[in-house]
């Protein structure tokens, strides 16, 4: 059997494109984006000798044709690293490329300073600089100009063939910032080198950004009678939560599985194996003579109430999520119908699932080896079920435990009929497996937020994510989850509460929170990062009247009033880590510049929308700390002159207040009162 023969190089252009990104493996897998996302592009640029080179990111659209370009700086000098920003404006299927280019106006202008200043070939410099400017300004240029750069550029043409003229006002009237800007605009190109055409799918908005809530539909509505057994909650009375729900601000309400659940080996309270009479079992145990993945759990209700309870989600402007998990209890239908599809083992029995030293009897991984068109179809057709219920995200149970190929075969079927259909990976493992799964096709990731605590830790993560990785793998921040309390929320009360979740709303342009959240549940069970009483194994219902006097909910509302207020916060690859000389507090900023700002919500916008977050990290003691701001990553210019005195105004968009500010202001953050400034940046 002889091996393929690779394909062969692509020869290096005149000038040379190397190193562009966003590309993942090469085209293999494409970039991601959303309308109206700010796509940072870069490649490295370079060229012989000692003219000067320029670059130009160019989007094509899903039509294949020019959809936008835009100019590339210099980010690196000495390094040759271009970067540029291109934003789609619709979904789809879009590529996007770098061309280089010789620029002879930067070559000229940089010449002809420096020998007229020196009085070197002045007449030269200048007939020379006349003679670009005719190529500058020919009729196939020009026409592509606005009338106004078109008419400075003309004058440019004539001042320079003025011989009577002197000579520094002609080289002064070409080198004007106006004349620059212009020509960065429609400039002359010369030796234009593309690099090859990358891929970019572009999905819709709340595949970047939104609010998730997670909560157990049998948990809302359920009551214990008078003998100490439990009256399940059902999709009705589960409904009546979606207004509380939607006046926090969340996009999406996120259910556990909804499948019957399986009494042989079923969990009893804390995961215990002696399961009491009444007790439910925990939603992941799919499967009883009920039904399986298709079916719904008969206390829960029937097909036609999970249609209304959609419904009535849509009507208060929330989308549904529901649980994939890929696995079944030992009456499931599947293990009578298709043994083939679950290890055997030597003894005979089926093989449970395992993460040790835990063990779950009650839980049947699949075996996607033995007959995987089988399987494969199966899944297809449940998920396929399951979106014409009117789901249209999924929240996928353990990815990482199920074959690659599968994942990427059912992502794209299902991007093929239903490209608006999400898929968030809940795959808590080694980083290759994570950027793996978001490579090939998972729109969002769960991510190592939820135990990154200190400083260092959370900036660096911030960072990471927002970086290049940010093209692929999409973070979605969770506080806790209903498997998950860590440490730090065990013991940092109200304030640790409120901490995490200004740090995940603002950290990540999508989040999450686990029902209870507002009630600030951080008991833990002894010997085990997860909430006692855990609600996979128990029915939780909650008094919601609480919640009001903690005041938790009212902030998890503010935060995503503002995350829908301001575009900066509906970004990603945007943000700025800002010094502060207080290792408990944290300051980072998010910016989008005024023509990225959605024309629908921001008519003829010209100021920046800037962001800047200013966090303690303590949820127990005062910190007072000094912030070093980056100016430049502001938006800002420090006027000459001052100091350290005020410049701007710095607007607190928590607690309505505003503050003349300078470079270096100064902040303190008294967790029984407030933990964080988030603050809006503007002119004085």
């Amino acid at each position: 059997m002889t091996s393929p023969q690779p394909a062969p190089p692509r020869p290096i252009g005149r000038i040379p494109v190397l190193e562009v990104s966003p590309v993942i493996e090469g085209g293999r897998w494409p970039a991601k984006a959303t309308p109206g996302e700010v796509v940072p592009v870069e490649a490295t640029v370079f060229r012989e000798g000692h003219d000067a080179v320029a670059a130009t990111a160019v989007l094509f659209g899903p039509d294949r044709r020019v959809h936008s370009w835009a100019p590339m700086e210099d980010v690196a000098p000495g390094l040759d690293r271009f970067r540029g920003f291109l934003q789609p404006d619709a979904t789809g299927d879009w590529s996007f490329r770098v061309e280089a280019w010789s620029d002879p106006y930067s070559t000229w202008a940089h010449d002809a300073t420096i020998k007229i200043d020196a009085g070197q070939d002045v007449d030269l410099m200048l007939a020379e600089g006349a003679r670009l400017f005719e190529q500058i300004t020919a009729r196939s240029l020009q026409r592509r100009r606005t009338p106004q750069d078109a008419e400075l550029l003309a004058d440019v043409a004539r001042e320079l063939a003025d011989t009577s003229r002197p000579a520094e006002a002609r080289l002064a009237m070409a080198t004007t910032h106006d004349v620059r800007a212009a020509l960065r605009r429609i400039p002359l190109r010369r030796l234009m080198s593309p690099s090859a055409t990358y891929p970019l799918r572009v999905h819709r908005r709340l595949a970047l950004a939104g609010s998730w809530y997670e909560m157990f539909p049998r948990s809302e509505g359920a009551t214990q009678r008078r003998d100490g057994t439990w009256r399940s909650g059902t999709f009705v009375s589960a409904a009546k939560r979606l207004p509380a729900i939607a006046a926090m601000g969340f996009d999406v309400v996120y259910l556990t599985p909804v499948h019957p659940i399986g009494t042989t080996f079923r969990k009893g309270r804390n995961n215990t194996l002696d399961a009491q009479p009444g007790d439910p079992g925990s939603p992941y145990a799919i499967g009883s003579p009920e039904g399986g993945h298709d079916a719904i759990h008969p206390e829960l209700g029937t097909e036609r109430g999970f249609k209304a309870f959609v419904a009535q989600a849509q009507e208060n402007g929330l989308e549904v999520a529901l649980d994939l998990a890929l696995q079944c209890s030992p009456d499931h239908p599947w293990v009578t119908e298709h043994p083939e599809w679950f290890t055997v083992r030597a003894d005979g029995s089926i093989a449970y699932a395992e993460n040790p030293p835990k063990k779950y009897q009650d839980i049947y991984p699949l075996n996607f080896d033995n007959d995987p068109a089988g399987i494969y179809a199966e899944v297809l057709r449940v998920v396929r079920l399951w979106i014409a219920r009117g789901v249209t995200l999924f929240r996928v149970d353990n990815p990482h435990t199920k074959p690659l190929d599968f994942w990427e075969w059912l992502l794209a079927e299902v991007h093929a009929t239903d490209p608006d259909v999400i898929f968030l990976s809940e795959a808590f493992t080694k980083p290759a497996m994570m950027e793996t799964l978001a490579r090939i096709g998972f729109h969002q990731s769960y991510t190592y937020f939820t135990w990154r605590n200190t400083k260092e830790e959370v900036l660096e993560y911030l960072e990471e994510v927002s970086g290049e990785a940010g093209s692929v793998m999409r973070p979605s921040f969770w506080p806790t989850t209903h498997d998950i309390l860590p440490p730090y929320l065990q013991e940092g009360g109200v304030a640790g509460f409120a901490i995490r979740a200004v740090l995940a709303a603002t950290g990540a342009p999508t989040w999450g929170i686990y029902s209870g959240y507002e009630l600030v549940e951080d008991v833990p069970r002894p010997g085990a990062d997860e909430q006692i009483d855990n609600e996979k194994y128990e029915y939780r219902p909650r008094d919601w009247e609480r919640a009001d006097e903690i005041g938790i909910s009212m902030l998890l509302g503010r935060l995503n009033e503002l995350r829908r207020a301001h575009p900066a916060l509906q970004q990603l690859r945007n943000l700025t880590v800002h010094t502060t000389t207080n290792d408990q507090v944290v300051a980072f900023s998010r910016r989008v510049r005024a023509e990225h700002l959605p024309a629908a919500g921001r008519p003829g916008a010209t100021q920046d929308d800037v962001v800047l977050v200013v966090l303690t990290l303590d949820p127990h003691q005062v910190q007072e700390s000094t912030v070093l701001l980056d100016l430049e990553s502001l938006g800002l210019t420090r006027p000459e002159g001052v100091e350290d005195q005020p410049f701007f105004t710095a607007h607190d968009l928590l607690s309505g207040e505003s503050y003349p500010w300078g470079q270096h202001p100064y902040v303190r953050l008294d967790p029984r009162q407030r933990v964080a400034h988030v603050l809006r940046i503007g002119p004085a």
